[in-house]
Protein backbone atom coordinates (compact mmCIF):
# COMPACT_ATOMS: atom_id res chain seq x y z
CA UNK A 1 0.00 0.00 0.00
CA UNK A 2 1.09 3.53 -1.14
CA UNK A 3 0.39 6.69 0.52
CA UNK A 4 -0.71 9.80 -0.96
CA UNK A 5 1.54 12.84 -0.56
CA UNK A 6 -1.46 15.33 0.91
CA UNK A 7 -0.12 18.07 -0.58
CA UNK A 8 -0.56 16.63 -4.32
CA UNK A 9 -4.51 16.29 -3.75
CA UNK A 10 -5.91 18.89 -5.61
CA UNK A 11 -8.63 20.11 -2.59
CA UNK A 12 -5.15 20.95 -0.70
CA UNK A 13 -3.66 22.73 -3.29
CA UNK A 14 -6.67 24.79 -3.83
CA UNK A 15 -6.70 25.69 -0.26
CA UNK A 16 -2.99 26.78 -0.27
CA UNK A 17 -3.72 28.98 -3.82
CA UNK A 18 -5.49 31.79 -1.38
CA UNK A 19 -2.12 33.13 -0.27
CA UNK A 20 -0.71 33.45 -3.75
CA UNK A 21 -3.55 32.99 -6.68
CA UNK A 22 -1.21 33.58 -9.18
CA UNK A 23 1.63 30.73 -8.17
CA UNK A 24 -1.15 28.79 -7.35
CA UNK A 25 -2.42 28.97 -10.55
CA UNK A 26 0.43 28.98 -12.53
CA UNK A 27 1.64 25.65 -10.08
CA UNK A 28 -1.92 24.06 -11.32
CA UNK A 29 -1.92 24.45 -14.92
CA UNK A 30 1.81 24.03 -15.81
CA UNK A 31 3.58 23.45 -13.29
CA UNK A 32 7.80 24.98 -12.78
CA UNK A 33 8.47 25.29 -16.77
CA UNK A 34 9.64 28.88 -16.57
CA UNK A 35 7.43 31.91 -17.40
CA UNK A 36 8.24 31.83 -21.38
CA UNK A 37 6.31 28.84 -21.19
CA UNK A 38 3.21 29.70 -19.20
CA UNK A 39 3.04 32.54 -21.28
CA UNK A 40 2.96 30.57 -24.65
CA UNK A 41 0.38 28.18 -22.75
CA UNK A 42 -2.10 31.06 -21.77
CA UNK A 43 -1.55 32.56 -25.44
CA UNK A 44 -2.62 29.49 -27.31
CA UNK A 45 -5.28 27.76 -24.55
CA UNK A 46 -6.65 31.38 -24.44
CA UNK A 47 -7.05 32.19 -28.64
CA UNK A 48 -7.51 28.60 -30.20
CA UNK A 49 -9.09 26.37 -27.37
CA UNK A 50 -12.46 27.60 -28.46
CA UNK A 51 -11.71 28.47 -31.94
CA UNK A 52 -15.18 26.60 -33.74
CA UNK A 53 -15.07 25.26 -37.24
CA UNK A 54 -11.87 23.87 -39.48
CA UNK A 55 -9.71 27.06 -38.51
CA UNK A 56 -9.77 26.17 -34.87
CA UNK A 57 -9.08 22.72 -35.75
CA UNK A 58 -6.07 23.75 -38.31
CA UNK A 59 -4.85 26.01 -35.82
CA UNK A 60 -4.33 23.55 -32.81
CA UNK A 61 -3.32 20.54 -34.54
CA UNK A 62 -0.28 23.43 -36.17
CA UNK A 63 0.58 24.93 -33.01
CA UNK A 64 -0.49 23.14 -29.78
CA UNK A 65 2.39 19.86 -30.30
CA UNK A 66 4.73 22.57 -28.71
CA UNK A 67 2.60 22.41 -25.67
CA UNK A 68 3.61 19.05 -24.70
CA UNK A 69 6.60 16.89 -23.96
CA UNK A 70 6.22 15.07 -27.17
CA UNK A 71 3.96 14.76 -30.09
CA UNK A 72 3.12 12.95 -32.61
CA UNK A 73 2.25 13.88 -36.40
CA UNK A 74 -1.48 13.70 -37.43
CA UNK A 75 -2.77 15.24 -33.47
CA UNK A 76 -6.53 15.90 -33.59
CA UNK A 77 -7.97 18.21 -30.84
CA UNK A 78 -10.98 19.32 -30.28
CA UNK A 79 -12.38 22.36 -29.06
CA UNK A 80 -12.59 23.31 -25.28
CA UNK A 81 -9.69 20.94 -24.45
CA UNK A 82 -8.31 21.24 -21.22
CA UNK A 83 -4.34 20.32 -20.85
CA UNK A 84 -2.47 21.04 -17.53
CA UNK A 85 0.88 20.28 -17.00
CA UNK A 86 1.55 19.41 -21.20
CA UNK A 87 5.09 19.14 -19.99
CA UNK A 88 4.25 15.27 -18.80
CA UNK A 89 2.01 14.61 -21.49
CA UNK A 90 3.22 12.19 -24.41
CA UNK A 91 1.31 11.96 -27.50
CA UNK A 92 2.29 9.38 -30.09
CA UNK A 93 0.69 9.12 -34.08
CA UNK A 94 -3.00 10.26 -34.90
CA UNK A 95 -3.84 10.73 -31.26
CA UNK A 96 -7.94 12.23 -31.26
CA UNK A 97 -8.68 14.34 -28.25
CA UNK A 98 -12.59 15.17 -28.58
CA UNK A 99 -14.45 18.24 -27.72
CA UNK A 100 -14.45 19.01 -23.44
CA UNK A 101 -11.93 16.67 -22.26
CA UNK A 102 -9.11 17.14 -20.04
CA UNK A 103 -5.87 15.95 -19.59
CA UNK A 104 -3.80 16.40 -16.93
CA UNK A 105 -0.54 15.21 -16.33
CA UNK A 106 0.58 16.97 -13.07
CA UNK A 107 1.40 13.82 -10.94
CA UNK A 108 2.60 10.71 -12.94
CA UNK A 109 2.23 12.15 -16.54
CA UNK A 110 0.45 11.21 -19.58
CA UNK A 111 1.17 8.56 -21.96
CA UNK A 112 -1.29 8.08 -25.02
CA UNK A 113 0.43 5.66 -27.82
CA UNK A 114 -0.50 5.68 -31.30
CA UNK A 115 -3.76 5.97 -32.99
CA UNK A 116 -5.25 6.11 -29.67
CA UNK A 117 -8.87 8.45 -29.02
CA UNK A 118 -10.29 9.77 -26.28
CA UNK A 119 -14.39 10.99 -26.59
CA UNK A 120 -15.19 13.74 -25.70
CA UNK A 121 -16.22 15.01 -21.92
CA UNK A 122 -13.60 12.40 -20.89
CA UNK A 123 -11.25 13.23 -17.92
CA UNK A 124 -7.60 11.43 -18.04
CA UNK A 125 -6.29 12.83 -14.86
CA UNK A 126 -2.74 11.85 -13.66
CA UNK A 127 -3.04 13.11 -10.31
CA UNK A 128 -0.20 11.11 -8.07
CA UNK A 129 0.08 8.07 -10.36
CA UNK A 130 1.02 7.96 -14.38
CA UNK A 131 -1.46 7.30 -16.71
CA UNK A 132 -0.90 4.91 -19.85
CA UNK A 133 -2.95 4.55 -23.16
CA UNK A 134 -1.91 1.66 -25.26
CA UNK A 135 -2.12 1.91 -29.37
CA UNK A 136 -5.37 1.84 -31.06
CA UNK A 137 -7.12 1.95 -27.10
CA UNK A 138 -10.55 4.01 -27.23
CA UNK A 139 -12.34 5.65 -24.65
CA UNK A 140 -15.24 6.79 -25.00
CA UNK A 141 -17.51 10.03 -23.77
CA UNK A 142 -18.05 10.54 -20.13
CA UNK A 143 -15.66 8.51 -19.11
CA UNK A 144 -12.84 9.25 -15.95
CA UNK A 145 -9.53 7.66 -15.43
CA UNK A 146 -8.41 9.04 -12.02
CA UNK A 147 -4.68 8.07 -11.37
CA UNK A 148 -3.12 7.95 -7.88
CA UNK A 149 -1.06 5.02 -7.90
CA UNK A 150 -1.37 4.31 -11.60
CA UNK A 151 -4.01 3.16 -14.22
CA UNK A 152 -2.46 0.84 -17.50
CA UNK A 153 -4.42 0.10 -20.26
CA UNK A 154 -2.99 -2.08 -22.65
CA UNK A 155 -3.53 -2.31 -26.98
CA UNK A 156 -6.75 -2.36 -28.89
CA UNK A 157 -9.14 -1.56 -25.74
CA UNK A 158 -12.26 -0.68 -26.15
CA UNK A 159 -13.74 1.37 -22.71
CA UNK A 160 -17.49 2.38 -23.60
CA UNK A 161 -18.87 5.90 -22.36
CA UNK A 162 -19.51 6.79 -19.09
CA UNK A 163 -16.88 4.25 -16.91
CA UNK A 164 -14.48 5.32 -14.28
CA UNK A 165 -11.14 3.67 -13.59
CA UNK A 166 -10.05 5.04 -9.57
CA UNK A 167 -6.35 4.12 -9.03
CA UNK A 168 -6.46 5.41 -5.39
CA UNK A 169 -8.90 5.39 -2.09
CA UNK A 170 -9.32 7.16 1.36
CA UNK A 171 -8.93 6.07 4.60
CA UNK A 172 -11.80 5.90 7.21
CA UNK A 173 -10.61 3.72 10.21
CA UNK A 174 -11.33 7.35 12.32
CA UNK A 175 -14.69 7.75 12.78
CA UNK A 176 -13.97 10.70 14.61
CA UNK A 177 -12.66 12.72 11.69
CA UNK A 178 -14.02 13.56 8.04
CA UNK A 179 -12.73 11.33 5.53
CA UNK A 180 -11.00 13.35 3.57
CA UNK A 181 -8.98 14.58 5.90
CA UNK A 182 -7.69 10.83 6.80
CA UNK A 183 -5.43 10.85 3.81
CA UNK A 184 -5.66 8.64 0.30
CA UNK A 185 -3.29 5.43 -0.41
CA UNK A 186 -3.70 3.24 -3.41
CA UNK A 187 -3.22 -0.67 -3.12
CA UNK A 188 -1.55 -0.24 -6.72
CA UNK A 189 -1.95 0.41 -9.94
CA UNK A 190 -4.75 -0.64 -12.30
CA UNK A 191 -3.40 -2.86 -15.19
CA UNK A 192 -5.76 -3.62 -18.04
CA UNK A 193 -4.46 -6.27 -20.96
CA UNK A 194 -4.24 -5.92 -24.56
CA UNK A 195 -8.20 -6.47 -26.40
CA UNK A 196 -10.40 -6.09 -23.30
CA UNK A 197 -13.93 -4.35 -23.80
CA UNK A 198 -14.91 -2.80 -20.69
CA UNK A 199 -18.93 -1.97 -21.10
CA UNK A 200 -21.05 0.82 -20.62
CA UNK A 201 -20.60 2.57 -16.94
CA UNK A 202 -18.36 0.01 -15.60
CA UNK A 203 -16.49 0.84 -12.48
CA UNK A 204 -12.97 -0.30 -12.17
CA UNK A 205 -11.58 0.19 -8.66
CA UNK A 206 -8.16 0.83 -7.18
CA UNK A 207 -4.97 -2.32 -7.53
CA UNK A 208 -7.14 -4.51 -9.91
CA UNK A 209 -5.72 -6.06 -12.68
CA UNK A 210 -7.90 -7.03 -16.06
CA UNK A 211 -5.91 -10.08 -18.43
CA UNK A 212 -5.76 -9.89 -21.76
CA UNK A 213 -8.90 -10.29 -24.10
CA UNK A 214 -11.41 -9.75 -21.11
CA UNK A 215 -14.77 -8.81 -20.98
CA UNK A 216 -16.69 -6.62 -18.00
CA UNK A 217 -20.01 -6.39 -18.50
CA UNK A 218 -22.39 -2.89 -18.35
CA UNK A 219 -22.62 -0.97 -15.22
CA UNK A 220 -20.30 -3.92 -13.65
CA UNK A 221 -18.34 -3.05 -10.58
CA UNK A 222 -14.67 -4.88 -10.87
CA UNK A 223 -12.88 -5.49 -7.47
CA UNK A 224 -11.01 -8.28 -7.78
CA UNK A 225 -8.59 -9.40 -10.20
CA UNK A 226 -9.95 -10.85 -14.02
CA UNK A 227 -8.25 -13.55 -15.59
CA UNK A 228 -7.77 -13.36 -19.38
CA UNK A 229 -10.44 -13.87 -21.61
CA UNK A 230 -13.45 -14.10 -19.01
CA UNK A 231 -16.49 -12.34 -18.92
CA UNK A 232 -17.29 -10.62 -16.12
CA UNK A 233 -20.38 -8.76 -15.21
CA UNK A 234 -22.55 -8.07 -11.91
CA UNK A 235 -22.14 -6.13 -8.19
CA UNK A 236 -19.58 -6.98 -7.19
CA UNK A 237 -18.14 -8.26 -10.59
CA UNK A 238 -18.25 -12.44 -10.70
CA UNK A 239 -17.08 -14.47 -13.68
CA UNK A 240 -20.12 -15.24 -16.70
CA UNK A 241 -17.65 -17.25 -18.65
CA UNK A 242 -14.62 -18.40 -20.46
CA UNK A 243 -14.76 -16.22 -24.07
CA UNK A 244 -11.81 -18.46 -25.29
Amino acid sequence: MKEIDKNQIMRERLLQARSSPAKAYIGLTVGDVGLRRFLIYEFLTSVFGSMPGGLGFLLRKKLYPRLFKNSGRGLILGRNVTIRHPDKITLGNNVTVDDNSVLEGRGGGIVLEDSVVVNRNSMLLAKTGPIHLGSRTTIGSNCVLASLGGIELGKSVLVAGGCYMCGGDYHMDDATHAIMDQGAYSKGPIRIGDNVWIGTGAIILDGVTIGPGAMIGAGAVVTKDVPENMIVAGIPATVIRNRA
